[in-house]
Protein backbone atom coordinates (compact mmCIF):
# COMPACT_ATOMS: atom_id res chain seq x y z
CA UNK A 1 0.00 0.00 0.00
CA UNK A 2 1.25 3.87 -1.19
CA UNK A 3 1.86 6.03 1.67
CA UNK A 4 -1.32 8.03 -0.23
CA UNK A 5 -3.25 4.80 0.22
CA UNK A 6 -2.30 4.68 3.80
CA UNK A 7 -2.94 8.32 4.48
CA UNK A 8 -6.55 8.24 2.72
CA UNK A 9 -7.26 4.71 4.51
CA UNK A 10 -6.26 6.54 7.89
CA UNK A 11 -8.54 9.46 7.42
CA UNK A 12 -11.34 7.52 5.91
CA UNK A 13 -10.89 5.93 8.92
CA UNK A 14 -11.25 8.74 11.18
CA UNK A 15 -14.51 9.82 9.79
CA UNK A 16 -15.95 6.60 9.62
CA UNK A 17 -15.30 6.71 13.61
CA UNK A 18 -16.79 9.88 13.75
CA UNK A 19 -19.98 8.70 12.67
CA UNK A 20 -19.75 5.76 14.97
CA UNK A 21 -19.03 7.34 17.81
CA UNK A 22 -21.04 6.94 20.94
CA UNK A 23 -23.52 5.22 19.12
CA UNK A 24 -24.52 0.98 19.62
CA UNK A 25 -23.53 -0.81 16.20
CA UNK A 26 -24.92 -3.91 14.84
CA UNK A 27 -23.07 -5.75 12.54
CA UNK A 28 -23.80 -7.78 9.43
CA UNK A 29 -20.87 -9.74 8.52
CA UNK A 30 -20.65 -11.85 5.03
CA UNK A 31 -17.61 -14.06 4.11
CA UNK A 32 -15.43 -11.56 3.80
CA UNK A 33 -14.82 -11.50 6.88
CA UNK A 34 -13.40 -15.44 7.28
CA UNK A 35 -10.96 -14.84 4.12
CA UNK A 36 -7.82 -14.52 6.29
CA UNK A 37 -8.67 -17.91 8.50
CA UNK A 38 -8.24 -19.66 5.43
CA UNK A 39 -12.01 -19.76 4.25
CA UNK A 40 -12.65 -18.34 0.76
CA UNK A 41 -15.31 -16.13 -0.15
CA UNK A 42 -18.08 -16.76 -2.97
CA UNK A 43 -17.22 -13.82 -4.67
CA UNK A 44 -14.45 -11.51 -5.41
CA UNK A 45 -10.76 -11.58 -5.98
CA UNK A 46 -9.42 -15.22 -5.12
CA UNK A 47 -13.09 -16.85 -4.62
CA UNK A 48 -14.01 -20.03 -6.43
CA UNK A 49 -16.63 -19.98 -8.03
CA UNK A 50 -19.28 -22.62 -7.47
CA UNK A 51 -20.81 -23.65 -10.75
CA UNK A 52 -22.98 -26.10 -8.99
CA UNK A 53 -24.03 -25.32 -5.52
CA UNK A 54 -26.36 -27.87 -3.34
CA UNK A 55 -29.90 -26.75 -3.81
CA UNK A 56 -32.08 -28.41 -1.03
CA UNK A 57 -34.28 -29.64 -3.98
CA UNK A 58 -31.41 -31.68 -5.14
CA UNK A 59 -30.39 -32.75 -1.85
CA UNK A 60 -34.07 -34.39 -0.73
CA UNK A 61 -34.28 -35.74 -4.52
CA UNK A 62 -31.09 -37.56 -5.30
CA UNK A 63 -29.69 -40.00 -3.17
CA UNK A 64 -26.27 -39.60 -5.49
CA UNK A 65 -25.97 -36.40 -4.94
CA UNK A 66 -26.68 -36.78 -1.40
CA UNK A 67 -23.96 -39.03 -1.28
CA UNK A 68 -21.57 -36.66 -3.17
CA UNK A 69 -22.89 -33.99 -0.71
CA UNK A 70 -21.74 -35.83 2.42
CA UNK A 71 -18.33 -36.95 1.46
CA UNK A 72 -17.01 -33.48 0.59
CA UNK A 73 -18.58 -32.14 3.16
CA UNK A 74 -16.72 -34.48 5.65
CA UNK A 75 -13.45 -34.14 4.50
CA UNK A 76 -13.98 -30.09 4.31
CA UNK A 77 -15.70 -29.87 7.84
CA UNK A 78 -12.70 -31.50 9.25
CA UNK A 79 -9.99 -28.52 7.68
CA UNK A 80 -13.26 -26.07 8.32
CA UNK A 81 -12.90 -26.82 12.16
CA UNK A 82 -9.33 -25.88 12.13
CA UNK A 83 -10.10 -22.40 11.13
CA UNK A 84 -9.33 -20.30 13.50
CA UNK A 85 -10.94 -16.28 14.26
CA UNK A 86 -8.99 -13.69 12.79
CA UNK A 87 -7.63 -10.14 14.17
CA UNK A 88 -11.32 -8.89 12.49
CA UNK A 89 -13.42 -11.65 14.64
CA UNK A 90 -11.39 -11.29 17.54
CA UNK A 91 -11.85 -7.01 17.12
CA UNK A 92 -15.65 -7.48 17.50
CA UNK A 93 -15.48 -9.90 20.16
CA UNK A 94 -14.04 -7.18 22.29
CA UNK A 95 -15.73 -4.37 20.86
CA UNK A 96 -19.07 -6.03 22.37
CA UNK A 97 -18.00 -6.63 25.56
CA UNK A 98 -16.60 -2.81 25.73
CA UNK A 99 -20.26 -2.26 25.09
CA UNK A 100 -19.12 -0.64 21.46
CA UNK A 101 -21.29 -3.76 19.35
CA UNK A 102 -24.69 -4.29 20.09
CA UNK A 103 -24.06 -7.72 18.29
CA UNK A 104 -23.11 -9.86 14.86
CA UNK A 105 -25.62 -11.09 12.48
CA UNK A 106 -23.82 -13.13 10.62
CA UNK A 107 -24.59 -14.61 6.65
CA UNK A 108 -21.78 -17.10 7.80
CA UNK A 109 -22.03 -21.07 8.71
CA UNK A 110 -18.20 -21.35 10.50
CA UNK A 111 -18.78 -20.07 14.03
CA UNK A 112 -15.73 -18.13 13.96
CA UNK A 113 -17.54 -14.89 15.58
CA UNK A 114 -18.53 -17.39 18.80
CA UNK A 115 -15.05 -18.59 18.48
CA UNK A 116 -13.56 -15.41 18.81
CA UNK A 117 -15.83 -14.44 22.05
CA UNK A 118 -18.83 -12.63 20.95
CA UNK A 119 -21.87 -13.68 22.69
CA UNK A 120 -24.99 -12.34 21.04
CA UNK A 121 -24.06 -13.42 17.00
CA UNK A 122 -27.18 -14.57 15.11
CA UNK A 123 -26.44 -17.26 12.04
CA UNK A 124 -29.10 -16.24 9.46
CA UNK A 125 -27.65 -19.34 7.36
CA UNK A 126 -27.33 -21.49 10.15
CA UNK A 127 -24.47 -23.48 11.46
CA UNK A 128 -21.99 -25.97 10.17
CA UNK A 129 -21.74 -27.20 14.24
CA UNK A 130 -25.21 -28.88 14.28
CA UNK A 131 -26.98 -31.81 11.53
CA UNK A 132 -30.55 -32.04 11.99
CA UNK A 133 -33.19 -35.04 11.55
CA UNK A 134 -35.45 -34.17 8.81
CA UNK A 135 -37.87 -37.05 9.84
CA UNK A 136 -37.78 -36.91 13.56
CA UNK A 137 -36.25 -33.49 14.27
CA UNK A 138 -33.49 -34.74 16.38
CA UNK A 139 -30.82 -32.22 16.45
CA UNK A 140 -26.99 -33.84 16.57
CA UNK A 141 -23.54 -32.32 17.04
CA UNK A 142 -21.53 -32.29 13.37
CA UNK A 143 -18.70 -34.11 15.91
CA UNK A 144 -20.91 -37.03 16.31
CA UNK A 145 -21.68 -37.42 12.91
CA UNK A 146 -18.46 -37.23 11.70
CA UNK A 147 -17.52 -40.65 14.33
CA UNK A 148 -20.67 -41.90 12.64
CA UNK A 149 -19.19 -41.25 9.07
CA UNK A 150 -15.77 -42.67 10.01
CA UNK A 151 -17.31 -46.05 11.66
CA UNK A 152 -19.35 -46.71 8.72
CA UNK A 153 -16.65 -45.69 6.16
CA UNK A 154 -13.34 -46.40 8.06
CA UNK A 155 -11.81 -45.94 4.19
CA UNK A 156 -12.68 -42.36 4.36
CA UNK A 157 -9.57 -40.37 4.67
CA UNK A 158 -8.95 -36.71 6.02
CA UNK A 159 -6.19 -34.84 4.19
CA UNK A 160 -4.25 -32.50 5.85
CA UNK A 161 -4.69 -29.50 3.46
CA UNK A 162 -7.55 -29.22 1.02
CA UNK A 163 -9.28 -27.13 -1.11
CA UNK A 164 -12.26 -25.99 1.10
CA UNK A 165 -15.25 -24.38 -0.28
CA UNK A 166 -16.91 -21.20 1.31
CA UNK A 167 -19.82 -23.85 3.17
CA UNK A 168 -17.17 -26.02 4.06
CA UNK A 169 -16.88 -28.83 1.96
CA UNK A 170 -14.16 -29.78 -0.91
CA UNK A 171 -14.89 -31.64 -3.84
CA UNK A 172 -14.50 -35.30 -3.58
CA UNK A 173 -12.86 -37.52 -5.81
CA UNK A 174 -15.27 -40.57 -5.52
CA UNK A 175 -18.33 -41.34 -3.50
CA UNK A 176 -18.12 -45.17 -5.06
CA UNK A 177 -18.96 -47.20 -1.50
CA UNK A 178 -19.53 -44.27 0.73
CA UNK A 179 -22.30 -44.89 3.34
CA UNK A 180 -24.64 -42.20 4.30
CA UNK A 181 -24.88 -41.17 8.01
CA UNK A 182 -28.63 -41.09 8.90
CA UNK A 183 -30.44 -39.97 12.24
CA UNK A 184 -29.19 -42.28 15.41
CA UNK A 185 -33.02 -42.08 16.25
CA UNK A 186 -35.22 -42.83 13.37
CA UNK A 187 -33.08 -43.71 10.85
CA UNK A 188 -33.93 -40.73 8.56
CA UNK A 189 -32.35 -38.01 6.86
CA UNK A 190 -29.91 -36.08 8.33
CA UNK A 191 -29.14 -32.46 6.86
CA UNK A 192 -26.65 -30.13 8.08
CA UNK A 193 -28.46 -26.88 9.92
CA UNK A 194 -27.56 -24.63 7.70
CA UNK A 195 -29.90 -22.59 4.51
CA UNK A 196 -28.87 -24.07 1.25
CA UNK A 197 -29.84 -22.70 -2.32
CA UNK A 198 -33.49 -22.47 -2.63
CA UNK A 199 -34.62 -21.99 1.25
CA UNK A 200 -35.42 -19.45 3.24
CA UNK A 201 -33.38 -17.94 6.37
CA UNK A 202 -36.02 -19.19 9.29
CA UNK A 203 -38.61 -16.70 9.73
CA UNK A 204 -37.83 -16.53 13.60
CA UNK A 205 -33.80 -15.96 12.68
CA UNK A 206 -34.90 -13.20 10.51
CA UNK A 207 -36.86 -11.48 12.88
CA UNK A 208 -33.71 -12.02 15.46
CA UNK A 209 -31.72 -10.16 13.30
CA UNK A 210 -34.21 -6.84 13.00
CA UNK A 211 -34.41 -6.67 16.47
CA UNK A 212 -30.69 -6.67 17.13
CA UNK A 213 -31.14 -3.86 14.13
CA UNK A 214 -33.90 -1.87 16.02
CA UNK A 215 -31.82 -2.01 19.31
CA UNK A 216 -28.53 -0.49 17.36
CA UNK A 217 -28.34 3.03 16.52
CA UNK A 218 -25.71 2.25 13.51
CA UNK A 219 -24.65 -0.98 11.19
CA UNK A 220 -21.50 -1.87 9.59
CA UNK A 221 -21.61 -4.77 6.74
CA UNK A 222 -18.49 -6.21 6.93
CA UNK A 223 -17.51 -8.65 4.19
CA UNK A 224 -20.18 -9.02 2.30
CA UNK A 225 -21.16 -8.49 -1.16
CA UNK A 226 -24.84 -8.13 -0.46
CA UNK A 227 -25.83 -10.22 -3.19
CA UNK A 228 -27.86 -12.45 -0.66
CA UNK A 229 -31.58 -11.07 -0.31
CA UNK A 230 -31.41 -11.33 3.63
CA UNK A 231 -28.61 -8.99 3.79
CA UNK A 232 -30.07 -6.62 1.37
CA UNK A 233 -33.48 -6.37 3.21
CA UNK A 234 -31.51 -5.47 6.73
CA UNK A 235 -29.55 -3.14 5.29
CA UNK A 236 -32.73 -1.49 4.24
CA UNK A 237 -34.36 -1.06 7.16
CA UNK A 238 -31.04 0.51 8.87
CA UNK A 239 -31.65 3.05 5.30
CA UNK A 240 -35.18 3.35 6.81
CA UNK A 241 -34.19 4.20 10.21
CA UNK A 242 -31.20 6.67 8.76
CA UNK A 243 -29.26 5.61 11.14
CA UNK A 244 -25.33 5.44 9.86
CA UNK A 245 -24.09 2.53 7.64
CA UNK A 246 -20.87 1.98 7.00
CA UNK A 247 -19.59 -0.44 4.33
CA UNK A 248 -16.50 -2.39 5.13
CA UNK A 249 -15.59 -4.78 1.32
CA UNK A 250 -12.96 -5.27 -1.00
CA UNK A 251 -15.58 -5.47 -3.74
CA UNK A 252 -18.85 -3.14 -4.57
CA UNK A 253 -21.52 -3.78 -2.97
CA UNK A 254 -24.96 -3.68 -4.04
CA UNK A 255 -25.85 -1.14 -0.97
CA UNK A 256 -22.94 0.92 -1.55
CA UNK A 257 -25.18 4.03 -3.18
CA UNK A 258 -27.30 3.63 0.18
CA UNK A 259 -24.02 4.00 2.45
CA UNK A 260 -22.62 6.82 4.40
CA UNK A 261 -19.32 5.59 3.77
CA UNK A 262 -17.86 3.12 2.44
CA UNK A 263 -14.58 1.38 3.12
CA UNK A 264 -12.68 -0.54 0.20
CA UNK A 265 -10.34 -2.16 2.55
CA UNK A 266 -9.99 -5.97 4.23
CA UNK A 267 -11.69 -6.65 7.31
CA UNK A 268 -9.00 -7.56 9.40
CA UNK A 269 -7.46 -4.44 8.87
CA UNK A 270 -10.37 -2.06 9.05
CA UNK A 271 -12.41 -3.21 12.41
CA UNK A 272 -9.12 -3.56 14.45
CA UNK A 273 -8.37 0.04 13.28
CA UNK A 274 -12.21 1.11 14.36
CA UNK A 275 -11.70 -0.67 17.74
CA UNK A 276 -8.57 1.60 18.29
CA UNK A 277 -10.40 4.81 17.64
CA UNK A 278 -13.18 4.35 19.42
CA UNK A 279 -11.59 2.95 22.34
Amino acid sequence: MSASSTAELSATLAQAAGLLRGRRIALLTGAGISTDSGIPAYRGEGARTRSDPMTIQTYLGDEAARRRYWVGGHLGWRAFARADPNPGHVALAEMEAAGAVSGVITQNVDGLHLRAGSSHVIEVHGTMRRVLCLHCGQVFDRRDVAVQIEELNPWITVPENVALNPDGDVLPESTEGFLIPTCTVCGGMLKPDVVFFGEYVPQDRFRAAESLLRSSSALIVAGSSLVVNSGVRLVERARRRSIPLIIVNREPTRADAWADLTISAGTSDVLPALQELLS
